[in-house]
């Protein structure tokens, strides 16, 4: 399954998002730091999700950083966020 497969799979499984978009941009930052041939090392993510309502722009971020610790530790570089309820 490909990087963004399973982070948009895991993304859905816990804010059960009304939208979502989970983008490989990895080509974009060829020869920088974390970038790796083939890609699946930076991504962009688009949610709307009832889960972030009531919720800061920071602790959006967090709970999504929350659910992809593993994968930010390991695999994923960089991600952009785009969050709103």
């Amino acid at each position: 399954m490909a990087t963004a497969d399973t982070i948009a799979q895991k993304l859905n499984a816990e804010l059960n998002p009304r939208q979502i978009d989970v983008q490989d941009v990895s080509h974009k930052h060829a020869g920088h730091a974390g970038w790796r041939e083939g890609g699946g090392t930076h991504f962009e993510v688009t949610i709307k999700a009832d889960a972030f309502a009531g919720k800061s722009r920071l602790q959006r971020h967090r709970m999504v950083n929350d659910i992809l610790a593993e994968d930010l530790a390991n695999s994923i570089h960089a991600l952009e966020l785009h969050l709103s309820d």
